[in-house]
């Protein structure tokens, strides 16, 4: 019953899928976190429709990629803009962490989110829907490796209290492999004709490569707020789960 409890929290914390959350403890939310690209690979299914739509390639993207906002009330781009302002000022941790408690943003948010958009936009214009799933996971997967039993709290409460150190050791890396597996599977079932741009590589390797470029990121970035503000708080997961669907759409859209 843990793995339904899970998943339940998994979509009701990352998505607006209506599902009814009855338990939750630190269990259930290492279940969560471990769970949470299964998530991202249907929120990347349903966002990536309008790409479908017979419009240019940049107005399909756009949309996309509103949708996906609606689809996650817009959290993750929260949080991104939230982390930018408290990392921007250059305050200490505890001034820092003030600064992300804030409703307002900032002028770092403001630039961040301006150009991780105009990123994500520009690359998935270039790599289609297929790209746009593996994204998705990838911020997921970003997820998982940030809740692990190494990575602590920034704050005592929030989000990222109740999911720090939650994930058992070995799951980020059954996850990854899982979701690289995922990746290559859907890559070998696209025409590698219709990958014709940067270096031409086929999308069963395409995919993998951009999952992994996208992860990567994410945990550099992971590794940099560790060391500024001394752990995770719910706007560093949801900067992470931004920074890795840029980084996967770029590395897509590059080598595909």
């Amino acid at each position: 019953m843990s793995l339904v409890h899970g998943l339940r929290f998994a979509v009701g914390t990352l998505s607006v899928f209506p599902v009814r959350v009855e338990h939750v403890d630190r269990q259930v939310a290492g279940q969560a976190m471990t769970l949470a690209p299964a998530v991202g690979a249907a929120l990347g299914v349903v966002a990536g429709l309008p790409l479908s739509l017979p419009a240019p390639p940049l107005l399909g993207s756009a949309l996309a990629l509103g949708l996906l906002a609606v689809l996650t009330r817009g959290l993750h781009l929260d949080g991104l803009a939230d982390l930018a302002d408290g990392l921007g000022s250059g305050r200490p941790a505890d001034q820092a962490l003030d600064i992300m408690k804030k409703s307002d943003i900032g002028p770092f948010g403001v630039m961040a989110l301006v150009f991780t958009l105009l990123i994500q936009a520009a690359a998935l214009a270039e790599a289609g829907f297929a790209a746009l799933v593996t994204a998705c996971v990838a911020g997921r997967v970003a997820l998982t490796w940030a809740c692990r039993a190494s990575v602590p709290a920034a704050r005592p409460d929030g989000l990222g209290a109740m999911v720090a150190g939650t994930v058992r050791p070995s799951a980020p890396w059954l996850v990854t492999l899982t979701a690289l597996l995922a990746a290559a599977s859907l890559g070998l079932s696209i025409d590698a004709g219709a990958w014709d741009a940067g270096l031409g590589l086929p999308a069963f390797l395409t995919l993998p490569l951009g999952l992994l470029a996208g992860l990567g990121a994410a945990l550099l970035l992971l590794r940099h707020t560790g060391r500024r503000l001394g752990g995770i708080t719910g706007d560093v997961l949801g900067a992470l789960v931004e920074t890795a669907t840029a980084a996967a759409l770029v590395a897509c859209a590059v080598l595909g």
